[in-house]
């Protein structure tokens, strides 16, 4: 086997967290534009105009690289939103990612009132272990942000 060959790797992968405050507070933060809200690598979102009647948002990280994603799904009913990658810099190393976000409450037991929320990713065939290893990661990292920020009071609706 060549060292330029790819080792085989599942092109999906859910994270999950159970974050200790309500539905309706984590759902303030789920949106495109909400992500800096939460998410320490992300520095900024701004909503960029993509084509008439597509929701999309451009996410710039710490590190100076971005992203443009487009909201492919949104559910304020299930909760969850659905967005894909449509633009990157630089640009990604595979063809495409679908993520998803999606909560559940919790409601009996040890945690009830609590939010459990997943978040998940399908790669291209594509995407090699080591992209899918890396959103694994800031995913995890992800979730603890928020449970920070929710801490902090960010998820409280506003007037």
């Amino acid at each position: 086997m060549s060292s330029a060959a790819k080792i085989p790797t599942s092109t999906s992968l859910t994270e999950s967290a159970v974050i200790p405050y309500p539905l309706d507070e984590v759902w303030h933060l789920i949106k495109l534009k909400s992500i800096p809200k939460f998410w320490s690598i992300v520095s900024s979102a701004e909503d960029v105009n993509v084509q008439e009647e597509v929701h999309a948002a451009k996410w710039t990280f710490k590190d100076g690289t971005s992203a443009t994603v487009k909201l492919e799904e949104h559910s304020s009913i299930d909760h969850f939103i659905t967005y894909s990658v449509i633009d990157s810099e630089p640009a990604l190393g595979y063809s495409s990612l679908l993520s998803q976000i999606r909560l559940f409450p919790i409601t009996s037991g040890d945690n009830e009132g609590h939010t459990f929320v997943q978040w998940s990713a399908q790669f291209s065939g594509d995407a090699g272990i080591v992209s899918v290893q890396d959103a694994r990661y800031k995913r995890k990292d992800g979730l603890k942000d928020l449970a920070k920020a929710l801490a902090e009071g960010k998820g409280k609706a506003r007037a």
